[in-house]
C-alpha cells in the first residue's frame, strides 16, 4: 500500500502550522497528500503575497491556521482569520491574498 498521507510521522500529536514557515517576500508550501481523491496541502504565505485567481477541480477547504487571508471567491472577497474556514465550490475562480502572514490548511476533495 502507498502512503496516503506524507511528509508527517504518523501515531504523532504534530500542529500543521508548525510544518511550514513564514519567509519574507514568499508563498511556501508542504503537500501532505495527493490523491485522485483528495490533496492535502499546507501553506505559509507572508503579508501582502498570494496566489492569483484560479480554480480547482474539487471543493476546496482553506482552514486558516494563523494570521488573517483575503480569499476572494467568484469576485467577492472574504476575510478569513485563525481558526476559521471557508469552502470554496469546484470550479469557481477564487485568489488567496495575505493581509498578514498568514498558515492554512488547504483540503480539495475531488469528484470520483
Amino acid at each position: 500500500m502507498s502512503e496516503l498521507i506524507k511528509n508527517v510521522e504518523k501515531e504523532e500529536v504534530f500542529a500543521p502550522k508548525g510544518l511550514v514557515e513564514v519567509e519574507p517576500g514568499r508563498v511556501n508550501s508542504l503537500t501532505l497528500a495527493q490523491t485522485p481523491a483528495c490533496k492535502m496541502t499546507v501553506f505559509a504565505i507572508d503579508e501582502g503575497e498570494g496566489m492569483s485567481s484560479h480554480a480547482a477541480g474539487g471543493d476546496a477547504m482553506v482552514f486558516v491556521q494563523e494570521g488573517t487571508a483575503e480569499i476572494t471567491i467568484k469576485g467577492e472577497p472574504h476575510l478569513v482569520n485563525a481558526g476559521e474556514a471557508i469552502v470554496i465550490p469546484a470550479g469557481a475562480p477564487h485568489a488567496v491574498r495575505a493581509v498578514t502572514a498568514f498558515k492554512m490548511l488547504l483540503t480539495v476533495v475531488f469528484p470520483q
